[in-house]
């Protein structure tokens, strides 16, 4: 028998997570795009715009698809990521809508995938909906959305391959209740790939997601089999999964990846294309390789050999460094835009201030220590798949940066940290606001102290709003947003 009350329960409240969604999403939407091109350089790009909204016009304009210029203290990066900004510039030409636009739309759908997954993840419109708000208010992606730099992108293209995975799980969880079911083409987990390959091609420590979410979809699959009393579950997961994860989340990426130097390969004048002959030799281990792939590989070692050498012990600072322990509170932010206050006018008095802080909101990166501490202790304790999965993607964002110390670093690399700082901090509120088999009293109190903290974190973004946007402020205001002195 069909229970149809359940069903009717279940797509009201379908339509109404997506109308949630929509709503927030176009919050988030106007609050990207509404000032977006007011803070320029004489109408310029700002900061390491500088770079990436230049070179992204010379692939667009100069016929070969590939950077102008050859020098690698500035073509450091793959290049689908100044592809999408150049997206924009197609379409509203080489100004600050143009290499800005591709930015504010990648952080209006990162919105909407947060609020997606959380919903999904918690089971609750209600939840999903917070993780929305405090994504549309966090400071760190907020200010990313806005400028054309490529770590936004990164940011949403590893959290839509986190949301395939999650729906994957999902279908997993439902093929293997029904036996009889054949599996299929897992095109979730086939997503995913895409997109990490995407993220690669935009910047290279997407592949720290390439590797931290193939071994997420493996254990989701080994829990999945265990759950439903399938014997040897961990071999299962080898011999049924193994194969077919590596190819969908590690063979696939790699092909993208490579794909995306197409107009590379195709160009006669690209820097390195011809390496092999000139730069090294056609002989060796490695002469069956065709001569095209080891020029790329030669171009990626001097690629590497830049940022291997970008060190502090190598004489190279910069005053607005960071090193990743700082990370988690944001105790160390990044200064855009800082014009000379003497030539700045609006805030009521001859000399102002505008500037563009890249700072995550305090009410929720603050918080970041005792929420990872409740995350581990949830997925330990409480075996909670939930708190377990979004620390693996944080933790893919921030902990191999470890590595290499003596790196020159900046709170920029923590863009990619947020969305799931947001999920855990969506998910631990959750928490609070208790079950339904919860007494009502203490359903009440838990939602007036969630209700609390959002309030408080709206009016932390609000009072953190014009230095985010290069609003004209006074002297004496610009110092009392300066809460911290790392933050000078």
């Amino acid at each position: 028998m069909v229970n149809v009350g359940g069903r009717r329960a279940e797509l009201a409240d379908t339509a109404r997570g997506w109308w949630v969604a929509g709503v927030l999403t176009l919050v988030a939407a106007l609050s990207r795009f509404v000032g977006l091109v007011s803070a320029t350089d004489g109408g310029t790009p700002v900061f390491d715009e500088k770079y990436y909204a230049v070179q992204a016009w010379e692939m667009l304009s100069n016929g070969t698809g590939v950077e102008d210029n050859p020098a690698y203290p500035v073509v450091v990066h793959p290049p689908l990521g100044k592809w999408l900004i150049a997206l924009g510039e197609a379409i509203f030409g080489n100004t600050p809508m143009g290499w800005r636009f591709s930015a504010a739309v990648a952080g209006t759908v990162l919105v909407l995938l947060v609020i997606r997954i959380v919903r999904r993840m918690a089971r609750s419109t209600m939840i999903g909906a917070i993780a929305g708000l405090l994504m549309i208010v966090e400071g760190v992606t907020f200010v990313s959305s806005r400028i054309g730099m490529l770590d936004i992108f990164l940011a949403v293209l590893v959290t839509g391959a986190f949301g395939c995975l999650i729906v994957d799980r999902d279908e997993m969880w439902t093929r293997m209740a029904h036996p009889d079911v054949v599996y299929g083409v897992r095109w979730w987990r086939f997503g995913a790939g895409v997109l990490l390959g995407m993220a690669c091609a935009t910047k290279w420590s997407g592949a720290y997601f390439v590797l931290a979410f193939g071994a997420l979809s493996l254990v989701f699959d080994a829990s999945a089999r265990r759950a439903h009393g399938v014997r040897g579950a961990s071999l299962g997961m080898v011999v049924r999964d193994s194969a077919s994860a590596v190819f969908a989340l590690a063979v696939v990426p790699l092909l993208l990846y490579v794909g995306s130097y197409a107009a590379w390969f195709a160009s006669e004048t690209s820097v390195h294309r011809y390496a092999v002959g000139e730069h090294i030799g056609r002989g060796g281990f490695f002469s069956f390789v065709p001569d095209a792939l080891r020029s790329l590989w030669f171009n990626h070692s001097k690629t590497l050999d830049f940022h291997t050498h970008l060190t502090n012990s190598a004489g190279n600072h910069h005053p607005w460094e960071s090193k990743p322990w700082s990370w988690p509170m944001g105790l160390r932010p990044m200064l855009y835009y800082f014009p000379d206050p003497a030539q700045n006018t609006g805030c009521g008095q001859s000399s102002c201030v505008r500037a563009i802080m890249l700072l995550g909101t305090p009410a929720i990166w603050w918080l970041a220590l005792p929420l990872l501490a409740w995350a581990v202790w949830r997925t330990v304790t409480r075996r909670d798949w939930r708190f377990a999965a979004a620390l693996t993607g944080y933790g893919a964002a921030w902990l191999p940066w470890f590595a290499s110390l003596d790196r020159q670093m900046y709170f920029f690399y923590a863009t990619a940290m947020a969305p799931f700082l947001v999920m855990l901090m969506a998910l631990a509120l959750g928490e609070i606001l208790g079950r339904a088999t919860d007494s009502s009293e203490r359903r009440s109190l838990g939602l007036l102290v969630v209700c609390l903290y959002l309030g408080i974190v709206v009016a932390n973004f609000a009072w953190n709003y014009p230095i985010l946007t290069g609003m004209p402020i006074t002297q004496a205001n610009w110092q009392d947003h300066l809460w911290l002195p790392s933050w000078r």
